[in-house]
């Protein structure tokens, strides 16, 4: 007689109410940390983080289960003004411990961050155990969006003009720290915008998009300027940083020359930047605008060629060194002097200068992964190139660019060759045929990115009539550093006041540098900040303590929408349509677009940490 045996039936696998309700706490969370944690105290932070990780546990494992538990305790005293100095000893020794034990991510991954903050921070750590719990960091955010600006723009002053329909005073509001508002309204790689805090609700604001409708959109007017001081001032460079220290140094009422080496100014955003992003008739007329402000240039004057950084000291009362970076780096494999290879900043250099290049019908291979590749690519297409192939040593996830640029690239026809680094330019009678490529696999991470190994493969060669080398710039600093200026991987040295430090680090007096020269090679917007920067100790070092000053007024906070919000999307003439030509290829926003986006505006300097925190700069 056979047996009745019970089946158990087996229900479909699915998420409970809480489950799912974790999971959009969990969503909110990684939205939260995208805006960014500017301000926040770094120990506090630390707690935090480990108290989240030990919600993560399953328990299983004592490293996890106890060991997280009393990391966080110990945290806790210590944020408390509670625990003594044996205590943070006994702190590295047990994150240690953990991350050496834990069975899997959730806890070694925590002993792990536990251990970098303690080797970054430390000092911190010790502040609040010998000041009774009192923080050092100092919480001087104002506002997000301002402090993740490199030349803290009053970006909630600007986008409220702008919803007031104020576009003049939204663009006097960025000029107050930053002259160059059209060249960012196209231009910048936007970093505020990662620590916008409407990142925690929806997505950040578009706030180069608002920025460049302020400038389309805006009529003249008068800039006011200290009276004559009698003292000069020499800038060697045309570019943003240096185009930036000579706005300000002429409004506080110096005597400002710049000193360019080429026929027009602008730098890298005229030599490095292709007109399709940044028309230069738009550029010129930024420019020019500048230029009418009172400040001088010579231009085709080489500096040291032409005149020395020591005659201009004798000439001048400060110097401000801004030359920027405008030589390739090298791919250091044979072949790469043969006739067709170019690098970025020849390039690019050329298109600048106005001169008419033509790939047509020619296959080119462009190196490197940056936002200079996708530019030489890009360029190519429009050059008339049957090919255009960037070929980039390591994962496509792990590109430099701007992810819309790499995008922008594909639409137009590059094809991107991920995970293979170039080994040799093949040749024919000096002349380039190829370039010969080895697969690579990703390895160990090295600063943040996985570190590219050969693969066990055969190397490849791809056809190529012209190879575009775009592995980064590098600085002409050689001659500054016969003539006794500081120099460390041929970038200047200074100190933390933007002046210039000899060979033996001793200042150089009314000698400043800053830019990319000082920095290496960064964007548009740090070379502003830099510039700022210089400008307000260039004036302190000439005796002078002048204020620029916001000389308009911030329409009052409305009260806004808080519900979730799509993000105004700039959008781009079609790829067929633009990549025949250097035409600017991004659409401005349109009236409703813009007004859309400043309703999403949570004015962050009319609550909270603005008003809390001292509101905005009224003047630098």
């Amino acid at each position: 007689m056979a047996v009745k045996t019970t089946v158990e039936k087996m229900p479909l696998a699915g998420s409970t109410k809480a489950e799912a309700a974790v999971a959009e706490i969990t969503k909110a969370l990684n939205n939260r940390m995208s805006a960014g944690v500017l301000g926040s105290c770094p120990v506090e932070f630390t707690k935090a983080f480990v108290e989240a990780c030990g919600s993560q546990s399953c328990g299983k494992c004592t490293p996890c289960r106890v060991g997280l538990k009393q990391m966080a305790k110990i945290l806790g005293e210590i944020l408390d003004g509670e625990a003594d100095m044996c205590k943070l000893k006994v702190l590295p020794e047990l994150a240690a411990t953990i991350y050496e034990s834990a069975d899997c991510a959730i806890g070694f991954e925590a002993g792990r961050q536990v251990l970098e903050g303690l080797s970054k921070y430390m000092d911190d750590f010790e502040y609040h155990i010998n000041n009774a719990g009192s923080c050092k960091f100092a919480k001087k955010a104002q506002v997000p969006c301002v402090e993740g600006c490199p030349a803290h723009v009053d970006i909630p002053g600007y986008i409220a003009c702008i919803q007031a329909g104020k576009y003049t005073d939204a663009v006097r509001v960025i000029r107050k720290d930053n002259p160059l508002p059209l060249a960012c309204g196209l231009i910048c790689e936007h970093p505020c915008e990662l620590s916008c805090r409407r990142n925690i609700v929806d997505d950040a604001i578009n706030i180069r998009g608002l920025k460049r409708y302020a400038v389309d959109h805006a009529g003249s007017y008068t800039q006011k300027k200290y009276p004559a001081t009698g003292k000069k001032v020499a800038v060697i460079g045309g570019g943003p940083s240096g185009v930036t220290a000579a706005y300000y140094l002429t409004l506080m009422g110096h005597d400002v020359t710049i000193y360019e080496q080429r026929s027009h100014l602008g730098g890298m955003m005229r030599y490095g930047i292709p007109a399709y992003r940044f028309p230069r008739k738009d550029m010129d007329k930024e420019l020019n605008w500048l230029v009418k402000q009172g400040i001088k240039v010579k231009y085709n004057t080489n500096v040291p060629r032409d005149i020395s950084v020591a005659d201009l000291r004798k000439k001048h009362d400060a110097v401000y060194v801004a030359i920027g970076a405008h030589s390739g780096n090298s791919l250091g494999i044979p072949g790469e002097n043969a006739e067709g290879v170019l690098s970025a900043v020849q390039l690019l250099g050329a298109i600048g200068d106005g001169k008419k290049l033509s790939f047509k019908g020619e296959d080119v291979v462009v190196v490197g992964g940056g936002n200079v590749a996708m530019d030489c690519a890009r360029s190519a297409v429009r050059l008339g190139a049957k090919s255009v192939t960037i070929a980039y040593r390591r994962r496509k996830d792990d590109v430099t660019c701007q992810m819309e640029e790499l995008d922008g690239a594909l639409e137009e026809g590059c094809r991107l060759l991920e995970l293979h680094a170039p080994v040799e330019v093949m040749t024919k009678n000096d002349k380039v045929t190829g370039i010969k490529l080895q697969p690579q696999v990703s390895g160990p991470v090295d600063r943040g990115r996985p570190k590219p190994m050969p693969a066990a493969a055969k190397p490849v060669v791809v056809k190529a009539d012209k190879v575009l080398v775009a592995i980064g710039q590098a600085i002409d600093s050689a001659k500054f550093e016969k003539a006794g200026m500081g120099v460390n991987r041929r970038r200047f040295v200074a100190d933390k006041f933007t002046e210039a430090l000899d060979k033996k680090g001793k200042v150089i007096k009314g000698v400043f540098v800053g830019g990319d020269c000082e920095s290496g090679p960064a964007t548009v917007i740090k070379a502003v900040g830099a510039g700022k920067v210089a400008a307000r100790n260039i004036d302190n070092y000439l005796g002078f303590d002048h204020k620029i000053t916001l000389e308009v007024k911030i329409p009052e906070a409305r009260v806004g929408d808080k519900k979730a919000a799509g993000r105004v999307k700039l959008m781009e003439r079609s790829a067929a349509e633009r990549k025949d030509d250097f035409n600017l290829m991004e659409k401005p926003m349109s009236d409703q677009e813009c007004l859309l986006e400043c309703n999403r505006c949570l004015r962050c300097d009319h609550s909270g940490m603005g008003s809390f925190r001292g509101g905005r700069e009224l003047s630098w």
